[in-house]
């Protein structure tokens, strides 16, 4: 159908270019403005510093469907999951699209100053609320946007609500902003399907009267991360500043690197910051985090990852105990992976902020508030290690090395890593385990030539009121711990001395050896990973060398082999690919063989490989590695097992 004349004017009008220089970023009055050269003014308040730990409610209408992260999107992409799902329980989204779903969040079972004593208790120091996600879908009352939860949905200011509750707990009050990436996140809205009996006929995002929720049409070439339009820049600046100078957040977070990578993003970071100085009568308070390296402008995040070292700059890991949204499919992570992600974290001078999963209705499923009870029994017991701590001289020791980046998190620790922080003079070392043996070796507390360095005077236990037996030689401290389990996951040593400094130590290699039946067993944990993506992590509750993406990568073990012999090969393995290729070599014998698929990343199968000879006992490497690394397919390895068919 043609538009009425009148109507083209105004069509145009919104999707002309707007100049840069026609931009009105106006600020709050302070002393910082939209450059980095202004920026570098800043430093992070001692509060971020001291809390560690923040819970965030990654919460609002793409929970409804139950079907996790991006629905909003992935329901626009014909044959995906999240299209099948829509079309048979909503109908096709040339009619029904996500301006239909949105209704259907009532939250009606949500109370947020319950869950707010609850996450506190749990040990949260900060609460990080949703603001909007990429579904352009705001919760906050916003009168420069129809599409909010006042008007639509719950008809409540889920920000106000969230922000009221914090307070009353005494916790720093954050928001997340998703926005930036909508305007080209959402394009797909205004496609059609490709083929079947509606082929060709638009989506409903194509309707020019809901582009307040879909955006008006992209232009060619506009479909980065960030767009390019300085008309979508502005709409951003203006509805991001309503959402800080009305609510006055000590936390924004946004989805991305800086907004645009330009002066839009830079002045709102700019106006946050002096917003703070004006709330605060002239002291800094708040906190900016975007995923992008600051030289401490700001607090870099890292979704769903860590650094690899300390960082001089306080940071930040987001993650979630499960999906984004609610995802009925998906499994909720153990009390120990959340456990041992904030000390790892803590030790490298990072906090970490967890996506508590909620409900459509805004209540937490029975597992979720159990683990936040045991979270909350934990923290009563070795917060102390936790909370006010900076990093040692070092972050740990252990053979885990966690690899730094985004999405690179789920590492198969033991009682044999070990973190360190400190308080004033004392030390923290907290190992992520309980050892069977009832003794903490810590190596980085040897004894040196010199007696002054790493004298120890005492060693506790936290949460163990009695007094502990330890010996200091040059191979390590030696702790002897009580033979009741003070917890499942950590061991949490506080230690005073005089003194105390990291011994170097040389990386030490795992030899595997026989059992008692002459086999060998080459687990995930004890091999060496050759290569810069190569990582442990932990997969369907076994540890696992994930992230084997490249060819070029391989993996190793030193063994010693007791006889020579035919050995039968079986790998335990999960992947989704067919037909990866794989070598394994031992002595100058090699096997190759065929990885078929085990149907997920989490699904681990053992495969028999065939045979190897080995011709002489003694010790050897065994390496896995790709036959041909331009043909690989990746896998997720548990364990090589040879055992003696002789």
């Amino acid at each position: 159908m043609k538009m009425k004349p009148t109507a083209l004017p105004l069509a145009f009008a919104l999707i002309m270019p707007l100049g840069l220089s026609a931009m009105d970023l106006a600020i709050t009055p302070g002393q910082y403005a939209g450059t980095m050269a202004s920026l570098t003014n800043y430093t992070c308040p001692d509060w971020f510093r001291d809390a560690k730990f923040g819970i965030w409610a990654h919460w609002g209408p793409q929970a409804v469907p139950m079907e996790g992260d991006w629905y909003a999107r992935k329901m626009y992409e014909q044959g995906s999951p999240d299209y099948q799902d829509h079309l048979a329980r909503y109908g096709h989204p040339s009619t029904n699209g996500w301006k239909d779903i949105i209704p259907l969040w009532k939250a009606e079972k949500w109370e947020p100053e319950k869950l707010m004593a609850l996450y506190k208790k749990a040990g949260a120091k900060y609460f990080v609320s949703m603001g909007t996600h990429h579904d352009n879908f705001f919760l906050w009352n916003s009168p420069l946007h129809q599409w909010n939860a006042v008007n639509y949905g719950p008809h409540r200011d889920v920000v106000a609500d969230w922000q009221k509750a914090a307070k009353k707990n005494g916790l720093p009050f954050g928001v997340s902003e998703h926005l930036g990436a909508s305007f080209t996140w959402f394009q797909d809205a205004h496609k059609a399907d490709k083929t079947g009996p509606l082929a060709g006929v638009p989506y409903d995002g194509a309707n020019s009267n809901n582009w307040g929720l879909y955006h008006f049409p992209a232009e060619p070439g506009d479909t980065g991360w960030y767009s390019k339009n300085p008309r979508w820049q502005q709409q951003w600046f203006n509805e991001v500043k309503e959402l800080v100078d009305n609510y006055h957040p000590d936390l924004l977070y946004s989805d991305g690197g800086v907004a645009f990578g330009n002066e839009v993003g830079l002045s709102q970071i700019a106006n946050l910051y002096n917003d703070s100085l004006k709330q605060h009568h002239g002291k800094l308070t708040a906190i900016y985090n975007c995923k992008q390296p600051s030289d401490g402008r700001w607090v870099q995040d890292y979704e769903r990852g860590v650094n690899g070292e300390i960082n001089p700059h306080p940071w930040q890991t987001d993650t979630s105990i499960g999906d984004w949204f609610y995802n009925r499919h998906w499994k909720y992570q153990p009390l120990s992976w959340t456990v041992h992600m904030l000390v790892d974290i803590t030790s490298k001078n990072g906090n970490l902020l967890l996506n508590v999963v909620l409900r459509p209705d805004g209540s937490l499923d029975p597992e979720v508030e159990t683990m936040l009870h045991e979270l909350a029994d934990w923290t009563a017991i070795n917060g102390e290690a936790i909370y006010g701590t900076r990093p040692w001289l070092v972050y740990g020791e252990g053979s885990v090395k966690a690899k730094g980046g985004a999405f690179k998190e789920n590492f198969a620790y033991s009682a044999k890593d070990i973190r360190f922080t400190t308080k004033g003079k004392t030390l923290y070392a907290i190992a992520l385990g309980w050892p069977a043996e009832n003794k903490v070796v810590i190596r980085s507390l040897a004894k040196t030539d010199d007696a002054a360095v790493n004298k120890i005077k005492r060693v506790e236990l936290l949460g163990y009121q009695g007094k502990l037996k330890f010996t200091q030689t040059v191979e390590g401290l030696t702790v002897e711990l009580p033979d009741k389990k003070i917890s499942a996951v950590t061991c949490a040593l506080k230690i005073a001395g005089s003194h105390l400094q990291p011994v170097p130590m040389a990386p030490t290699a795992v030899v595997v050896t026989p059992d008692s039946q002459g086999r060998l067993t080459f687990s995930a944990d004890d091999a060496t990973l050759h290569g810069e993506q190569l990582k442990l992590e932990e997969q369907g509750g076994k540890s696992c060398i994930g992230y084997w993406d490249k060819g070029s990568e391989s993996v190793s073990w030193n063994a010693r082999v007791a006889k020579p012999g035919a050995y039968q090969i079986r790998a335990t393995v999960a992947t989704v690919f067919s037909d990866a290729e794989l070598v394994v070599e031992a002595r100058g014998a090699t096997l190759a063989a065929k990885i078929p698929a085990t149907g997920s990343w989490d699904k681990f199968q053992a495969i028999d490989l065939g045979q190897i000879r080995i011709k002489q006992p003694g010790d050897l490497v065994v390496t896995v590695r790709a036959k041909d690394p331009a043909l690989w397919k990746a896998i997720n390895l548990n364990s090589v097992l040879l055992t003696p068919t002789d």
